[in-house]
């Protein structure tokens, strides 16, 4: 999907305020409000429906069986026959949207007395979806036995624009939707949700939903692997498979085996210790794969799919460690400032879950994507973006170059969790102390890294051996969230071998040495550290040996929001170069002088709740901007077809996009 902002319309909304999707309206912003955005736009990118062919808060006129009088219903939104005009007549679905508090056992807005009364009000009206915003329900309408009255069926899904339910159950059908806007991150936490509150399994619900994600990504992956002559999807739900116990029995063995052949496989075993099960109920299992099934994770960008993880990684491992994940603006603007390319071995030494490191080999994925495809550009561009080819230049980047090291050993299993939805870059993620190696208390995990080390310098024929046989030297780049806080403490024997241990025994310090010693001469570093390194009195000293070890190409300041409400700390980006030793000589022969990027970002796009804030004109109302969005539809006989929507937008009022755009700039003309 891409977008182009044309012009920036005369419209003042106030806070609580947004432009419908649909109708061009101003509407207040509130749950129902928001939800049904959201599902306009699903039924829109997801499903094919054209917005001419929807019409919003619809009043459905029909004839009280019991009494014989009039009644009218209004309902969220309609879908009529492609084409046709928006009379009752020509009504093929019917949506009813409500805000997340209302449950759909509920009494009287309920799935049966809004969704079931609506459908059956309307005789051309086959399909439709009952939907609060955490949860949804599809339903289609059929004669009952004696053709008197209606029967409604749980369905797993309904079709899209030109599709049958037939189209759905194909196990031929070589590709799900590709997820638009927010919806994967409302499967993962649904799905999530769901293993927690009805399974009775909240000590490991994260994991249980991560072991069906991949049985999910395997079986897409199957469809490029040499051995399948004709590809057979193995994960998915019948539309109405879950609606009977054999039939629920019946997805459970088909995804609980692909699970077993996932744990053998190549790439996945590496992930996997091979002692993990599916220990989800039948039940269970059938609703969690019907809500997976729906999406291509393949074709899902890197944004979307990182988002969605991150959403549920964020609220088990994070908040079970008490640790704090560095916001995906901030690491997009450090990667695109620094620019890697395929070439760049790459080191996160506090991985977390991944985050540098998957917007890194985004980058470079859409450079490759770019050289194999210089004709396309847009929607049809960023469609190769997870083409077979794309993939094996990617996947063969990420086992060369992509290194990831983190003392958590669960972060150590999501970031590899997390490299491998991203493009199977997840065999150099190690569980080791940045600071104590190579001299760390597990001499097997340290045999792991200098073997990968050493294979990735055969493989790119780099005969760079400052440091002999481990990691040290051998980075092109390095980017970091480092931990920092007078609460992480270092062992003071790992603490002394480091010189800048003279001067401060805090780990945010120790990195930057650390991170000296990882990267080759010449190598660059993005680092996120507390602005007391750059301005207290007694870390001038750490200061000092900065600039005789380093060159310094940038400093971001960011504003206080930066991680709220995680935590509140005051911190910038650096962006450093690791001196040769001539380069260092001569500095020290004569003063250096050198033109250096500095930048404040007043505003990263959310307040201290973290709440989204956006561009405002003078008088502090929010811009609207006329855009125009271009996106893919995937037909049924395989054909792509990108149409446009034309819609009024609200953009992030983020200061960051923009530095990086100066940063370049500056960059050219030096």
């Amino acid at each position: 999907m891409s977008t182009e902002v044309l012009d920036q319309e005369d419209i003042v909304l106030e806070d609580n305020q947004l432009v419908c999707i649909l109708s061009g309206e101003i509407k207040k912003v509130k749950a129902q409000e928001t939800n049904l955005q959201s599902v306009i736009l699903m039924l829109n990118e997801e499903y094919g429906f054209d917005l001419s062919d929807m019409e919003r808060d619809f009043t459905i006129q029909y004839t009280d069986p019991d009494t014989g009088k009039p009644k009218k219903q209004k309902v969220e939104l309609v879908i009529f026959e492609k084409g046709k005009t928006h009379e009752q007549d020509f009504i093929t679905h019917i949506c009813v949207v409500l805000d997340d508090k209302i449950k759909a056992e509920d009494k009287k807005k309920g799935v049966k007395p809004t969704l079931e009364n609506a459908m059956g009000a309307v005789e051309s009206c086959v399909f439709g979806l009952w939907a609060n915003g955490s949860s949804y329900h599809y339903l289609q309408k059929e004669d009952d036995a004696m053709g008197f009255d209606y029967d409604f069926v749980d369905l797993s899904d309904f079709p899209g624009e030109g599709e049958t339910l037939d189209d759905l159950d194909r196990a031929d059908r070589s590709s799900s939707k590709k997820p638009a806007n927010d919806s994967l991150i409302k499967v993962f936490k649904r799905s999530h949700d769901y293993i927690y509150g009805n399974e009775g399994r909240k000590k490991d619900a994260f994991w249980q939903l991560l072991n069906l994600i991949f049985c999910k990504l395997y079986d897409e992956k199957r469809r490029f692997m040499p051995s399948e002559e004709s590809y057979r999807r193995k994960f998915w739900v019948g539309v109405k498979e879950q609606n009977t116990e054999e039939g629920r029995k019946a997805v459970a063995e088909r995804i609980k085996g692909l699970f077993e052949e996932l744990k053998t496989d190549e790439i996945f075993s590496e992930v996997f210790d091979g002692n993990e099960a599916i220990g989800l109920t039948d039940k269970g299992l059938a609703f969690i794969a019907g809500e997976l099934a729906k999406y291509s994770f393949l074709d899902a960008s890197v944004d979307v799919k990182g988002m969605a993880y991150e959403t549920i990684v964020s609220n088990t491992l994070k908040q079970e460690a008490g640790q704090f994940f560095t916001p995906r603006n901030i690491i997009k603007a450090m990667v695109e400032m620094m620019n890697p390319t395929e070439t760049d071995r790459i080191l996160d030494p506090c991985c977390g879950s991944g985050g540098f490191l998957v917007m890194a080999l985004d980058h470079v994925r859409k450079q490759i994507a770019s050289e194999l495809h210089p004709d396309l550009d847009g929607p049809l561009l960023a469609e190769k973006f997870n083409s077979f080819e794309v993939n094996e230049r990617v996947r063969e980047y990420a086992e060369r170059c992509i290194f990831g090291f983190d003392f958590d050993p669960d972060l150590k299993k999501a970031a590899r969790m997390n490299m491998v939805m991203a493009g199977d870059g997840h065999a150099n993620i190690f569980h080791v102390n940045s600071l104590a190696y190579p001299n760390w208390e597990h001499p097997e995990e340290i045999q792991k890294i200098n073997a990968s080390i050493n294979k990735s310098l055969s493989d790119m024929k780099d005969i760079e051996s400052r440091y002999g046989n481990d990691a040290r030297g051998k980075f092109d780049m390095v980017f970091t969230n480092p931990p920092f806080g007078a609460k992480v403490k270092v062992e003071q024997e790992v603490a002394s071998q480091y010189y800048l241990s003279k001067y401060s025994d805090a780990p945010e310090v120790l990195f930057i040495e650390a991170c000296y010693n990882y990267l080759k001469p010449g190598g660059k570093m993005g680092i996120v550290l507390p602005d007391g390194i750059l301005g207290n009195p007694n870390t001038l000293l750490v200061r000092e040996w900065i600039l005789d070890k380093y060159k310094i190409l940038a400093s971001v300041d960011l504003a206080v929001e930066a991680f709220l409400p995680q935590v509140g700390v005051q911190a910038s980006l650096l962006f450093l170069q690791k001196k040769t030793e001539l380069e260092r000589q001569l500095a020290q022969d004569s003063a250096e002088d050198y033109k250096v990027f500095m930048a404040i970002a007043e505003k990263l796009g959310k307040d201290r709740r973290g709440n989204p804030i956006y561009m405002r004109d003078e008088d502090g109302a929010e811009i609207l901007f006329d855009t125009e969005t271009n996106y893919i539809i995937h037909k049924k006989d395989g054909e792509l077809e990108v149409k446009t929507r034309k819609e009024k937008i609200k953009q992030l009022d983020d200061d960051l996009p923009k530095i990086t755009k100066a940063f370049h700039k500056q960059t050219k003309k030096i």
